[in-house]
């Protein structure tokens, strides 16, 4: 069974690809967690909102992610973290093409 990690929060830029050079170095980092099997990142300048949705090989492992991240986001000043897990329902999601 895998699980998606949702995750957002209120966040002021930089943007698409000032946020992407800004990033590498979290990226590659995120990257080496326990578990993750891909993460998607996502923003929204309009709204003022970024954050990722994440593939995870298990439930544990999506919430110590979450519970880390949202202690690291505080440190950089971004108390407010959303996060929702869901196990992903993979005989559909095949069906639909989901990157599985």
């Amino acid at each position: 069974m895998k699980y998606l990690l949702q995750v957002d929060f209120p966040y002021a830029g930089p943007w698409g690809i000032e946020m992407a050079t800004a990033m590498q170095d979290l990226a590659a980092s995120i990257a080496t967690e326990k578990g993750l099997i891909w993460k998607i990142w996502t923003e929204d300048a309009a709204s003022g909102r970024a954050g990722g949705v994440y593939l995870f090989q298990s439930r544990e492992e999506a919430q110590a992610y979450l519970d880390m991240h949202a202690a690291r986001l505080a440190t950089f000043g971004i108390p407010e973290v959303r996060g929702m897990i869901f196990e992903v329902n993979e005989a559909l999601s095949a069906i639909d093409r989901a990157p599985l």
